[in-house]
């Protein structure tokens, strides 16, 4: 009879077993997170990238661009308040489409661009610090701290990355980890 270590091996998915502290857990899930994004949508071609996934109605490049979006949004727009567009010229809609001046490179660097500025914001605020006021929030019983934050990121990414495995199955039958 095997063990249940053995039917069950230890090894996890994002940062290493020994790391217990809670700020380095959460950016290191975070950064899994962002590389099986890119992982998820390795290997396909341009236009299977660009072109919506039906009956979705996005893109699996669409869903990179929206993601970038969304750790300007959180991260700079909320977190800093920095003075940032929080959505893309056409709003939700334009945040979801690629359009035809986009070029793959490009929304894949914007994406790499965002993800970096927010490693580097978060990565200098501890977890407790509160959301600056005057961006996304007004008042100080919205600001969230940046561990609420980060939390709400996480699930933001394995919620669309179960939607990316579902779009990339219809695409061309590759299935996720």
């Amino acid at each position: 009879m095997r063990s249940s270590s053995e039917e069950f091996p230890a090894s996890l998915e994002g940062p290493a077993l020994g790391v217990t502290d809670s700020h380095e857990l959460l950016l290191g899930y975070l950064d899994w997170y962002r590389e099986a994004l890119l992982r998820k949508i390795d290997g396909l071609p341009d236009e299977r990238l660009r072109t919506p996934v039906e009956p979705l109605g996005w893109s699996p490049l669409a869903l990179v661009k929206h993601l970038g979006w969304v750790e300007r949004r959180w991260l700079r727009w909320g977190f800093l308040a920095e003075d940032v567009e929080p959505r893309p010229p056409g709003g939700l809609d334009g945040e979801w489409r690629i359009g035809a001046a986009e070029t793959t490179a490009g929304v894949l660097a914007d994406y790499r661009a965002e993800v970096d500025r927010a490693r580097t914001i978060a990565a200098g605020a501890d977890l407790a610090e509160r959301a600056r006021l005057g961006g996304r929030f007004t008042s100080p019983e919205q600001a969230p701290s940046l561990g609420r934050i980060l939390f709400h990121l996480l699930q933001e990414y394995a919620r669309h990355l179960g939607h990316l495995d579902i779009a990339r199955e219809l695409v061309d039958g590759t299935t996720g980890e």
